[in-house]
């Protein structure tokens, strides 16, 4: 690589090859990161789990199609070629690292990437001129842009009133054990750490100007320590 010089290429001088072997790693990755939802919600969120297992098949019969169709066009040698190799091309934030996400943020990432993959089949099949290539992207993106349709679908046969109601208490408790219960212990920590050198020094000293300076230092040690944790 030379100094200085981008190593990615750009999206307008993508073959039609490189088009196809790039959809076919995106839809492998996409269902990877479905499983990956899906596996970390089926504890507390089975129902839910159970949907993005759909999802994640979906995308599955996605990545079929395309390799049939790069078999038929090109053999079976597929360039590897992935998003990040790609300038300007859209990239997955690694949320699904995080640990303790939420399952609503789980469900507006999902939204995100079927919007950016109905994005890229509708610019890829803008830019091929092969009848059947171009067809396949087309249905590809219509599925992409309906899959709120199938996940309401999945939502539907997965998550009835009774189920929605386990889900939504489960993730009160999510939310109070991951969030509220750390924070109020942190501050009731914070608190005796501080006040104890105020009172130590008040009882000691009888003297409000050095008892200011103690509670003012002891206080920024704290907010300093709260900043770094």
């Amino acid at each position: 690589m030379i100094p200085g010089v981008s190593s990615r290429r750009r999206f307008a001088d993508l073959s039609e090859q490189d088009i196809i072997a790039l959809a076919i790693s995106s839809e492998e990755d996409d269902a990877r990161i479905y499983r990956t939802y899906a596996e970390r919600l089926r504890g507390d969120f089975p129902a839910s789990a159970a949907i993005f297992d759909g999802m994640a098949e979906e995308e599955d019969s996605h990545r079929h199609r395309l390799i049939e169709l790069h078999k038929k066009r090109f053999g079976d040698v597929i360039p590897l070629i992935r998003r990040e190799h790609v300038s300007g091309f859209y990239a997955r934030r690694p949320v699904w690292l995080v640990e303790n996400l939420g399952i609503e943020r789980i469900r507006e990432e999902a939204e995100a990437m079927e919007r950016d993959a109905e994005r890229f089949y509708r610019q890829a099949a803008a830019k091929t001129s092969d009848a059947d290539t171009r067809k396949l992207l087309g249905d590809l993106a219509a599925a992409e842009a309906g899959h709120t349709d199938m996940a309401d679908a999945l939502t539907r046969e997965h998550l009835d009133d009774e189920a929605k109601g386990q889900e939504e208490r489960a993730a009160h408790r999510q939310f109070v054990l991951t969030w509220v219960q750390p924070g109020l212990a942190g501050l009731m920590d914070g608190s005796v750490s501080t006040l104890a050198p105020i009172f130590a020094t008040a009882f000691a000293t009888h003297d409000t100007w050095t008892t200011f300076l103690v509670g003012l230092a002891a206080s920024v040690g704290a907010g300093i320590s709260m900043g770094f944790t």
